[in-house]
């Protein structure tokens, strides 16, 4: 059996961070197990390739979550990387920290060392912001290159403009002081290439002699020594292997495998367990419960006396952009899903955005996935910023090659149902600004003949999406909490040397795609593993 210091499962978003952080100092030995294989796909260089590899089953699980009345009785479909780099491979890029206030929530929740001044200071660790920005928020010489997108197009002007309109104020930067308003997306996007977690920490690790990399090994289960974790057995070429830790085993394997493995490993809902064969090594009810996602429709718009992306990246347009691109330049295959994003309040005297909006200059058929309408179009996505409504994540069988079951009850709480409302009223009031008057030609989805509450809430039911922010499923907690799985340390509780490192730990979502805050939790419990001192706190 090899022995190395240090396991992590899950070569992604986290693991990739930790991986590099752990064997920087050249004592520790560390093993990365990754389920996937290699970040060499053409597609995830390129930013707006991320259409052609979110739903490749060879870089991501595509797992179906059950159907709930949330959707209606739909059937939606979550991607999760399963590649070096994880999601941070294959996602919209988004660099978002979301608000000061969801970090002091957490430690209002008793979790020490995570309020904002707390966390801010990993934040800029991991950052390398090129741009404008206050240097009190911000990180210049972290590995992560962020870039705020500057493509121009007058649809992207009138939207602003629009948002301005309708009270939202005008944001330099929402990973600064705050985030209410409208602004242009952050990215971790340099040159016009995609940066993930692998590209800027993990293949310059990969040369380190105490740093080995097992690709195509999912894990099946962790191992122990009564109480502490020993190892993990995984399976690589057909054959299970086992792996020993003198240190810690870290699941980093996401909010919706992660749960799995503690619970594949004996830890979790006792009654689940049992239904399933599995010996109870610990009854901790709260493994894959406290589901959350960031769950919202798409306001979609055919426009009038200008073009969209629609056009051009078709023909020998999209010839042109993929030339411009090649060179580095701007192009409409160097950005992100989304290009602005307004940060929005359903009511003024809230001390904080509620809702967010995210703005492209592109509309796609209804009921495709990737696919452009043949018309010029603009689409906003429109989201609750900390939902309510909670979910689970089961496994389905004792087989660790089976996917989970997840139950997402979306919408299940009223206060996302009236918040989502507020804000899909909140893309046709800047829709029919007299900013975007000219451009307005008709709005397709949902039709304008929709308008009441129950209407809205209804196209809610049947049209919203994923974000792909799954989170909560291992939250963090004290050991009075029952639902807690992790303390302030990241260490499962009842367990000596076992951690779960990834957004599974968020005890709330946050206002914000979850991909920063995952690297800033990264970070941080790299330093506490290694014995580091906390960064000091940020004074403000």
């Amino acid at each position: 059996m090899e022995e190395v210091d240090f396991v992590i499962i899950g070569g992604g978003t986290a693991g990739c961070v930790l991986a590099a952080r752990l064997s920087e100092n050249g004592k520790n030995s560390v093993c990365l197990l990754e389920a996937g294989g290699k970040d060499d796909n053409f597609f995830m260089k390129m930013p707006a390739g991320f259409m052609k590899t979110l739903f490749n089953p060879d870089v991501s699980f595509q797992i179906k979550f059950d159907p709930c009345e949330g959707t209606a009785g739909r059937q939606i479909v979550a991607a999760q990387g399963k590649v070096l780099g994880g999601s941070s491979s294959i996602n919209g890029m988004v660099i978002n920290r979301g608000q000061a206030a969801d970090f002091d929530g957490w430690a209002q929740l008793g979790n020490r060392g995570w309020s904002y001044a707390d966390v801010l200071p990993y934040f800029k660790k991991f950052e390398r912001r090129i741009g404008p920005g206050d240097d009190r928020y911000r990180g210049r010489e972290g590995p992560i290159p962020v870039t705020s997108n500057g493509w121009q197009h007058p649809l992207l002007d009138a939207f602003r403009a629009g948002a301005l309109e309708n009270g939202v104020p005008s944001n330099p930067d929402h990973n600064g002081a705050q985030q209410f308003g409208v602004s242009r997306y952050q990215n971790a996007i340099y040159k016009a290439r995609r940066v993930s977690t692998a590209t800027a920490y993990l293949h310059p690790a990969m040369r380190r002699p105490n740093l080995s990399v097992k690709l195509h090994a999912p894990a099946s289960r962790v191992l122990f020594e009564g109480k502490r974790a020993s190892g993990v057995a995984y399976v690589q070429d057909g054959v299970e292997k086992q792996v020993s830790a003198r240190r810690a085993v870290i699941l980093a394997a996401g909010a919706l495998q992660s749960p799995k493995l503690l619970q594949l490993s004996g830890i979790g809902p006792e009654d689940a367990l049992r239904a399933h064969g599995i010996d109870v090594r610990a009854h901790l009810p709260g493994v894959g419960r406290n589901l959350c996602d960031h769950f919202g429709a798409r306001v979609v718009a055919r426009v009038q006396n200008t073009d969209s992306l629609n056009s051009r990246v078709k023909g020998i347009n999209l010839g042109i952009e993929a030339v411009k691109w090649f060179f580095g330049r701007q192009s409409a295959l160097g950005n992100s899903p989304g290009m602005i994003h307004a940060f929005c309040k359903s009511d003024p005297a809230l001390d904080n955005p509620d809702f967010y909006i995210a703005f492209m200059p592109a509309s796609f058929k209804a009921g495709y996935v990737g696919v452009l309408d043949d018309f010029p179009g603009m689409t906003s996505g429109a989201s609750v910023s900390r939902p309510r409504s909670r979910g689970s994540v089961e496994i389905a069988s004792a087989d660790p090659r089976a996917n989970p079951v997840v139950r997402p009850n979306y919408f299940s709480n009223e206060y996302d149902q009236r918040t989502g409302v507020a804000a899909v009223r909140m893309v046709r009031l800047i829709y029919r600004s007299k900013a975007m008057a000219s451009y307005l030609h008709s709005e397709t989805l949902p039709s304008a003949d929709l308008e009441t509450d129950d209407e809205i809430m209804g196209y809610l039911l049947s049209g919203a999406g994923t974000g792909y922010h799954y989170n909560g499923t291992a939250r963090m907690g004290p050991a009075h909490d029952a639902g807690a799985v992790v303390d302030d340390r990241l260490a499962v509780h009842g367990f000596d040397g076992l951690y779960v490192v990834d957004a599974s730990v968020f005890p709330r979502p946050i206002s914000a795609n979850t991909m920063a805050g995952v690297i800033m939790t990264a970070e941080k419990t790299a330093d506490a593993l290694l014995g580091k001192p906390p960064l000091p706190a940020t004074e403000f």
